[in-house]
């Protein structure tokens, strides 16, 4: 006896999270592709062609998150990752590599450079979106405790001033 769990299930949307993503890839195809694969009712799209493309997109769109080739024209996606990183702005932000490079250096280098996630080529719509979601959800989750431990600091900070003062 078997059993049929694809089937049996309705299709949904992996992305229900309202979110900007920037997809940057130097291939025009791959980009049609990302923009029909992981726009949904909540999840906007946006493109950008290459490293220099992307940072600018960055700063005009201010992503949730965003997918990052590392081997493209005029600037590639290491450089890419060190920039935003050095950022204040996209420090936090979730960037998952997808590139066709699998091999350790690449793998090393994007990491240290900053790299949330690294996924290859070529890409699972279904599994990116999985990946996305759970980078997306991960970085709020952070983003509240880092909230959290900034004003517990902040309270014990000025409970320490009051206890000097008194």
């Amino acid at each position: 006896m078997s059993t049929n769990t694809t089937s049996d299930r309705e299709f949904f949307y992996v992305l229900q999270d309202s979110l900007r993503i920037l997809f940057v890839d130097d291939d025009p195809i791959l980009r049609a592709f990302a923009e029909v694969h992981l726009t949904t009712e909540t999840a906007a799209v946006y493109l950008a062609e290459d490293g220099e493309a992307a940072l600018a997109a960055m700063a005009q769109v201010k992503p949730d998150i965003v997918i990052l080739d590392l081997e493209m024209p005029r600037l590639d996606g290491f450089e890419v990752l060190v920039r935003a990183r050095a950022n204040a702005d996209f420090a936090h932000t979730p960037i998952i590599v997808a590139t066709g490079r699998e091999d350790v250096a690449a793998i090393d280098r994007a990491f240290e450079a900053g790299a949330t996630s690294f996924v290859t080529k070529p890409l699972n719509w279904r599994l990116i979106s999985y990946q996305i979601r759970y980078a997306y959800r991960a970085h709020r989750t952070e983003a509240t405790l880092r909230e959290e431990l900034a004003r517990a600091a902040s309270t014990l900070e000025a409970a320490l001033s009051h206890q000097r003062v008194a």
